[in-house]
């Protein structure tokens, strides 16, 4: 079952601005929130001593304000970058609410990142961290709909075949013959989000399933 919602909908499940759940994400894993400590210390810094010899230049005040903004890089920067993957899905033309049940879940495994270890004879050799991730293939009575990938946790050890899934799906026409994008999802069975990403006010979701689905 597909149900189409207005843009006004839309725009109201899907914030323009990062929420703290967004944020949260954003901020990633402490490997990059370090480079991201990094980036602000060390920017803020050279600006802020480039500011200071610039005290009697026209230049002064430029300098200073991108030395503060460096130093605040480790808040603006997780809002920037979870605002922009709201805005791509916020800019597809058409999409609505989605219901049908989870027709397969799998896992596998990913490499998050590599790098370069000395081993105990002092020889570098590549180091992969990998990852389990679980993938969910959705479907209604129409057939299959998309997939949704997402890491591994104990709680999603109560995920199984033919649960009702609720998300949104994205397309670029209001046919919906071609599923541009899905968002995360509400298991509703067990009261579970699960997803990459948390695109969606979930609040706000839910209450709308409530209100824009038939009852059951």
């Amino acid at each position: 079952m597909l149900i189409p919602l207005r843009p006004v909908e839309i725009q109201r499940l899907i914030p323009a601005v990062a929420t703290g759940n967004q944020f949260s994400y954003a901020l990633g894993n402490p490997r990059k929130i370090l480079q991201r400590v990094m980036i602000s210390s060390i920017g803020g810094v050279i600006t802020l001593l480039i500011s200071q010899s610039q005290v009697t230049s026209r230049f002064y005040s430029i300098w200073l304000i991108l030395g503060v903004s460096f130093l605040l890089y480790i808040l603006w920067g997780p809002i920037v970058e979870a605002s922009r993957r709201n805005s791509e899905l916020r800019e597809i033309p058409s999409a609505g609410i989605f219901e049908g049940f989870i027709s397969d879940i799998y896992t596998s495994e990913k490499v998050e990142n590599r790098h370069e270890q000395a081993n105990q004879k002092g020889q570098l050799e590549l180091v992969e961290n990998r990852r389990t991730w679980v993938t969910v293939e959705l479907a209604d009575e129409d057939g299959y709909l998309g997939n949704i990938s997402f890491p591994l946790d104990k709680k999603h050890q109560l995920i199984r075949k033919g649960m009702k899934i609720r998300c949104l799906a994205f397309s670029g026409n209001k046919s919906f013959n071609k599923i541009s994008a899905i968002s995360d999802a509400w298991l509703p069975q067990v009261k579970q989000w699960i997803g990459d990403y948390p695109y969606l006010l979930r609040p706000a979701f839910e209450e709308i399933c409530y209100l824009r689905l038939p009852r059951s």
